[in-house]
């Protein structure tokens, strides 16, 4: 991959508007004018800065950025007059709101030094909190969404709580792309280090402190109580585990190959020793937060210059790699995994949210990303890589990511589904005494170990997952309470404390299951067979497509039924077996039709041949 010689990821306008315009005015301005002598914002001089289209009262972006501007510089300089004593007595008590209050003591010690990558961390960090909190008030106002931070800005409910002239004032900084857009310029990675100004950071501080002011006077006029949500935890980090466990050794080559790598734009290369400096001093969330941008930027980079159009570099759009990319497959199938499906971590979207807890961020996760990075830098590269490639260090990594298989996809979810459910019909049969079929199960496993496209699913796909998903839930469900209940009964029957009635509804229960553990076990084997060749279903013509689908969703039924049937409450085993007996029977007559159409088939392909 060539490099492109790239100075910004910033297009002209918004270059322009960030780095250019809020310094045009010059004029000096007083913070004594927007901050009262017992440290209050007085927002009607802030808001008096916001100017406004004749055309249709919207915001006019371009006119208040440049009027805020010495606001901003005013705000900084204010701060930085102040030791960090003076800021906690006079600031700290407004911040306790967003329930980050040491986050926001931190920013401001970021803004005595204004080391440039610092200073983009703290904007990131501010920005995804004040989301969050944002999102708490919104809760409090009896309403369930929206919760991003562009919505929540132009939302008429937050407007009662704080005013719409100071929500315009916020989306002048952040919350509309007309406008800074300092969020996502950081988020998606388009700013460098040198291009945000510290002064923008210091002027969102300062209008935190004066949202927490306005909050607390409308909590105490309406006798009400801030709830702050929970945050996510992260669950099952052994699913995570992909890569080995990072030493200092790997971490500094890792820094080498920065310096070398194609994959990096060298106005961003701060940033990337930002993110290793912070994993070799234990601050995972603050590496994972510098490398995610990084990570879209190398991605934008990747798709740009292998499809030859560097104009996309600056623009925000979804990214795919052309499907002809099979070595880069890994690569895909890793982020979608850690970023995006649902069933995933989605990290990048719920620290940028706020939904994190910044303090306990785990190492495991940081570890994962940093590994993975270091196979793009490593696989990417202008120089001879190979010593790097075959270093002790550096060669399991990229085995490992070779041979990386999506571990949140429906569809491999789905094949955990149905491991599982396979593994359960077996106990079925155990407990009852009939032959186990390890073979059969062994079988389905070596089924479901082979690879599957994850990659571009389209819609029939991922329909045909859900419903066999859901199928597989039940069956799950079903050999959890037959289990249950047979081992139950049988040690009622054993102690001789089973009632009449009891004892001749447990043998019915027993020959019920002898019929129903085979049936489970053919529901399972359609499934296993549906998941590896899930994506055929997309050669089907539409009305074949429905009448299948119509048909598993007649499999569903069954199951959902069943597991009313079987449940401790129910116990309607001969009910179960006329279910049964209903669902073989268009089992039957789907798989006699599809025989039919593959007798057809060939007989037509020896037509043709003679």
């Amino acid at each position: 991959m060539s490099v492109l010689m790239v100075t910004t990821c910033l297009s002209l306008p918004v270059h322009y508007l960030i780095c250019k315009l809020g310094f045009e005015k010059t004029d000096a301005y007083d913070i004594n004018n927007i901050l009262s002598e017992n440290g209050e914002v007085c927002w009607h001089a802030v808001t008096e800065h916001v100017c406004y289209l004749q055309s249709d009262q919207s915001v006019d972006y371009v006119k208040s950025i440049r009027s805020l501007g010495p606001v901003c510089e005013s705000v900084n300089l204010h701060f930085k007059s102040l030791t960090k004593e003076q800021f906690v007595i006079k600031y700290a008590l407004w911040f306790h709101w967003t329930n980050c209050t040491e986050l926001f003591l931190e920013v401001f010690d970021v803004l005595q030094y204004t080391q440039s990558t610092e200073v983009a961390l703290g904007l990131m960090k501010l920005t995804s909190c004040l989301e969050r909190a944002l999102g708490n008030v919104y809760l409090l106002l009896g309403k369930d969404c929206p919760f991003l931070l562009r919505d929540l800005l132009a939302s008429e409910q937050l407007a009662v709580v704080f005013g719409q002239a100071v929500m315009n004032v916020l989306r002048v900084f952040i919350g509309s792309p007309y406008g800074l857009n300092l969020r996502n310029v950081l988020w998606h990675g388009f700013a460098s280090p040198k291009e945000i100004p510290a002064k923008y950071c210091a002027m969102l501080l300062f209008l935190t402190a004066g949202l927490g002011q306005l909050l607390r006077t409308y909590l105490l006029q309406n006798k009400c109580i801030l709830v702050h949500r929970p945050y996510v935890i992260f669950v099952s980090l052994e699913e995570l585990d992909v890569f080995p466990d990072l030493n200092h050794e790997a971490v500094s080559i890792a820094e080498e190959l920065v310096n070398l790598s194609s994959f990096v734009l060298k106005p961003m290369i701060p940033f990337w020793m930002a993110a290793l400096t912070a994993f070799k001093r234990s601050r995972y969330a603050d590496c994972v937060i510098f490398l995610l941008p990084q990570l879209e930027v190398g991605l934008r980079l990747l798709f740009t210059t292998t499809n030859k159009c560097p104009n996309r570099l600056l623009t925000a759009e979804v990214k795919f790699l052309s499907k002809s990319s099979i070595h880069l497959v890994f690569l895909q199938e890793f982020l979608w995994d850690f970023l995006n499906h649902q069933e995933g971590p989605r990290i990048r979207d719920r620290l940028s949210h706020g939904e994190i807890n910044l303090e306990t961020f785990p190492r495991e996760v940081a570890n994962q990303l940093v590994a993975f990075a270091i196979t793009l830098l490593c696989r990417f590269s202008d120089e001879d890589m190979f010593a790097f490639k075959e270093h002790m260090v550096v060669k399991p990594l990229m085995n490992c990511a070779s041979c990386y298989c999506s571990r949140f996809h429906p569809i491999a979810r789905l094949k955990k589904q149905v491991c599982t459910s396979n593994c359960e019909s077996i106990l079925v049969i155990k407990i009852i005494e009939i032959n186990n079929s390890f073979l059969f199960w062994r079988l389905l496993i070596e089924l479901c170990d082979t690879r599957i496209c994850t990659l571009y699913s389209p819609r029939p796909v991922l329909e045909m997952l859900v419903v066999l998903r859901k199928i597989s839930t039940q069956c799950h469900q079903v050999s959890e309470q037959v289990i249950a209940s047979t081992e139950l009964r049988y040690k009622q029957w054993m102690n001789k404390t089973l009632r009449s009635r009891q004892r001749h509804n447990y043998l019915r229960m027993l020959n019920s299951i002898k019929f129903l553990s085979p049936v489970l076990r053919l529901i399972l084997v359609l499934m296993t067979v549906e998941l590896v060749n899930i994506h055929l279903v997309c050669k089907k013509n539409p009305s074949d497509y429905q009448q299948y689908l119509k048909f598993l969703k007649s499999v569903l039924q069954y199951t959902e039924n069943l597991v009313t049937y079987t449940s401790p409450e129910k116990n309607k085993w001969d009910e179960t077996l006329e279910l049964t007996n209903k669902i073989l029977i268009k089992i039957k007559r789907i798989s006699d039709r599809k025989l039919m159409l593959i007798l057809f088939a060939k007989s037509s392909e020896k037509d043709l041949l003679s």
